[in-house]
């Protein structure tokens, strides 16, 4: 199920930067060549970009990429890592529930008689990403702490702050040649 969902939302990630893209380049060829703006397509553009950067978060959540401090962690025994991993995963768990579900919900029903300037859209459509996206990041939570308990995901515990430090370092420079593509 986590594979399948994170494909979809991969896919619908790809295809919405890509409708935005079009749109973008549409906008700036009827600003600049045809003189006629086409006001319609920031707007839209606007609320996908919101669409895709809630969808994104969700994907993050899903693949346990979200911020985190790990240095300090990491040099607690597995048993405090696992237990501080499955706290994380309930807060956001709450944060989801609470504010994009709940929270969403409450700002689409209100939002729903108020249309879009451009589109004459009801603006509570474009607002229905929030309880969206706290719906699948609850259901990416729930994974993780499932995959936590079943010992899916390892933890490791390092010896000193200094060897958790110098890995993530390690790990930084990688990228960091990567990037530069194989230069530091």
């Amino acid at each position: 199920m986590r594979k399948f969902l994170e494909r979809i939302l991969k896919v619908l990630g790809g295809l919405t930067l890509a409708v935005m893209f079009i749109l973008v380049i549409w906008q700036v060829f009827t600003r600049y060549v045809l003189n006629n703006s086409a006001t319609w397509t920031e707007e839209l553009t606007s609320y996908l970009f919101a669409w895709l950067t809630l969808f994104g978060a969700a994907l993050v959540t899903g693949e346990r990429e979200h911020m985190n401090i790990p240095v300090f962690i990491e040099t607690r025994s597995e048993k405090t890592q696992r237990i501080v991993a499955i706290l994380s995963e309930i807060i956001i768990l709450l944060f989801s529930m609470i504010v994009l579900v709940y929270g969403g919900i409450a700002i689409s029903k209100l939002t729903m008689g108020q249309m879009t300037s451009s589109l004459s859209v009801p603006l509570g459509i474009f607002y229905m990403a929030l309880p969206v996206a706290g719906a699948l990041n609850i259901l990416f939570c729930i994974l993780n702490i499932k995959d936590i308990m079943e010992e899916k995901i390892r933890f490791k515990q390092k010896k000193s702050l200094t060897e958790a430090s110098e890995e993530l370092v390690s790990g930084a420079e990688d990228v960091s040649k990567h990037i530069n593509g194989g230069e530091n």
